[in-house]
């Protein structure tokens, strides 16, 4: 899957890495404020145990 996102994207090389490393950059931050906590109102085990 990577290889063909990779393989269609336009430019050298180099560029074609940094392109992949904002569109990774850009997944993480969607998961990280979007679907991580719409998905954590639905897991049983919030309570955190460290520190009592």
């Amino acid at each position: 899957m990577y290889g063909w996102f990779f393989r269609h994207l336009p430019g050298p090389g180099w560029l074609r890495a940094l392109f992949m490393l904002v569109l990774a950059a850009c997944l993480v931050f969607f998961l990280m404020e979007v679907v991580f906590p719409i998905v954590s109102q639905y897991l049983e085990n919030t309570n955190s145990t460290v520190g009592s």
